[in-house]
């Protein structure tokens, strides 16, 4: 099955409206790089919600009490809930880099629990795929959580999973291809 063609066309810097134009320089002095590609291809249609958005997830990718490793475990455990193939190829690299293992990335790629996982990993596994199929959170899962990593780093998970949420499902409308050289993920019967 060939992926369907992106619905919006990435704008050419040079093409940018002055509010554009402002937003991607703040990007640019905010993560010291420029974006090509993935959601800030399509935020940039939406300056002020683009500006919004890279400040949240500033502070949840950056800033936020989860290790890197954990907040990688969680951005794949959406995208695979997605079927977001850019969140997914992008952050695989990530994960990798910050520990997570190559085992439970592709575990999660497959849709399958991963057989072997730290108890920390564990927690976050359980947190995220409870909130993702039943739009909440039993007491148990969130005493785990709450007790093993504090309750700002639960709220925080929260907002990690929301907010990559917010990025799936606008690149899924988007139609954002996967990163150079990354593969779709499989798609499952709906």
């Amino acid at each position: 099955m060939t992926a369907p063609e992106p619905r919006l066309p990435r704008v050419a810097p040079e093409n940018y409206t002055q509010a554009q134009k402002d937003c991607a320089a703040d990007f640019f002095s905010t993560r010291k790089v420029g974006f090509s590609g993935g959601p800030w291809d399509v935020f940039i249609h939406s300056p002020e919600l683009m500006t919004h958005a890279q400040r949240m997830g500033d502070y949840l990718r950056y800033r936020c009490p989860l290790s890197g490793k954990l907040s990688e475990l969680a951005i794949l455990l959406v995208a695979r809930e997605w079927t977001q193939d850019y969140e997914f190829g992008a952050h695989r690299k990530h994960a990798l880099k910050a520990g997570v293992s190559e085992a439970t990335v592709n575990s999660i790629r497959e849709g399958r629990r991963p057989e072997a996982m730290a108890d920390d990993e564990q927690i976050v596994w359980d947190f995220v795929t409870e909130i993702l199929r039943t739009k909440r959170v039993s007491d148990a899962t969130w005493a785990k959580a709450a007790g093993h990593f504090g309750q700002q780093a639960s709220v925080d998970l929260c907002g990690l999973v929301g907010y990559y949420q917010l990025l799936a499902l606008t690149m899924n409308a988007a139609r954002v291809a996967p990163p150079e050289g990354e593969p779709r993920l499989p798609r499952f019967p709906e």
